[in-house]
């Protein structure tokens, strides 16, 4: 199959480890140049260590991306490329009463805010070259939202939202605007998340893996799965499709 991605220039954010690594490994694969992207500049160099690719392919930025005007800076240090990956964030889990109001403020401003963002900055130069892929990489919570998970299942459907509406204006001007809502993944967020529900639910977080017994295909899907559809929705094979977010839950959100 021709993806149409040999040669592109790829920016992920949130790109040391899961899903964001998985993407920048997937796209590397494809023939392109990629900006890897995190805060932590020790988890950047251990991720290019892992790739065992270098300059002029692969680059990394340590940039705060819960900053705006580190968020800007990064645009400017790497200009606008062929697709972008907004895929850094980490809303922890908790109801209204288990999470601080700085805590969340601060969650929202990294991802939601920050997506937000970065895309107002991309977009203009992406509509006037008309050309550009964008895909915010988000979560299934904004489909299927739960209270142990309200600030992440809000700002989810804000980003589902943005997204749809985003993709829609921007194909006019032939840039392409997509999401994906992956649901249970395996990374380290995953047992992060699943161990403060357990904790809440059962009275032991140790108990987490008890949370994830009747998933669909017997488990959590996998952090290469979810880079798949990304590198699917940033290829030629998708080049009809803005606006769009795919849940990709292996549907369990329909199963009784």
């Amino acid at each position: 199959m021709n993806t149409g991605l040999q040669g592109k220039t790829v920016v992920v954010t949130g790109a040391s480890k899961g899903i964001g690594f998985a993407c920048a490994e997937q796209f590397l694969a494809e023939g392109c140049t990629v900006h890897l992207v995190s805060s932590n500049n020790a988890a950047l160099e251990a991720a290019r260590g892992r790739l065992a690719v270098d300059a002029p392919v692969l680059h990394t930025h340590a940039f705060d991306l819960g900053d705006s005007a580190q968020r800007a800076a990064l645009v400017e240090a790497v200009g606008v490329p062929d697709i972008w990956v907004n895929n850094a964030g980490a809303i922890p889990g908790g109801g209204l009463d288990k999470v601080s109001d700085e805590v969340w403020r601060s969650s929202w401003e990294l991802k939601l805010f920050g997506y937000m963002h970065l895309t107002r900055l991309l977009l203009p130069a992406m509509m006037e070259a008309r050309r550009g892929v964008i895909i915010n990489v988000i979560g299934i919570a904004g489909a299927q939202p739960r209270y142990d998970y309200i600030y992440g299942s809000v700002a989810n459907a804000a980003l589902n939202t943005f997204t749809r509406a985003v993709g829609a204006h921007s194909a006019g001007f032939c840039v392409r605007v997509c999401g994906l809502n992956p649901g249970p993944t395996e990374t380290e967020r995953l047992r992060t998340l699943y161990r403060d529900r357990a904790s809440a639910s059962l009275g032991d977080a140790e108990r987490w893996p008890e949370l994830l017994a009747n998933l669909p295909f017997g488990g959590p899907s996998t952090p290469e799965q979810m880079a798949g559809i990304v590198t699917f929705l940033a290829s030629d094979q998708a080049s009809y499709l803005s606006g769009v977010v795919i849940d990709a839950d292996g549907g369990a959100m329909y199963r009784a």
